[in-house]
């Protein structure tokens, strides 16, 4: 792409005063590098898969509040981690961070341990205690 051509279309990364460095050949053929604002198709998926992030959030708000999931499977969704990623923040094997996602043995865990959790969330021990999905 030319640098002449480069998209500036309105998108996510201007409104957080970002922009996204690209290559991009110059006059003579060359290739450098340019900053863009965005475009339109990039913003397309962007959004839609920031709408499956929202989607999968909700649902993990819902089923703590069901009581099917413990809070900890609401903040990973909301930090937008995974069971690797967290395991690896709070220095556990994944079995046993996933074994905490079950109400049932969320409420066995001392605070040490919850403490972890609420640490790597950047919240306090008794929002994640407290937490109920509602």
């Amino acid at each position: 792409m030319k640098k002449q051509d480069l998209p500036q279309d309105e998108s996510n990364l201007q409104s957080a005063n970002m922009t996204e460095v690209l290559y991009v050949t110059d006059e003579n053929d060359n290739y450098t590098t340019a900053n863009s604002i965005g475009w339109d198709a990039k913003k397309a998926a962007l959004e839609e898969s920031m709408e499956l992030i929202h989607e999968r959030i909700e649902e993990a708000r819902q089923n703590v509040a069901s009581q099917k999931v413990s809070p900890i499977i609401y903040f990973m969704e909301l930090n937008k981690m995974d069971f690797q990623v967290l395991s690896a923040y709070v220095g556990m094997w994944q079995w046993r961070v996933k074994r905490h996602g079950k109400p049932k043995i969320f409420k066995t865990l001392n605070d040490s341990v919850l403490k972890k959790y609420a640490d790597t969330f950047g919240i306090s021990l008794e929002e994640l205690k407290n937490f109920d999905g509602k």
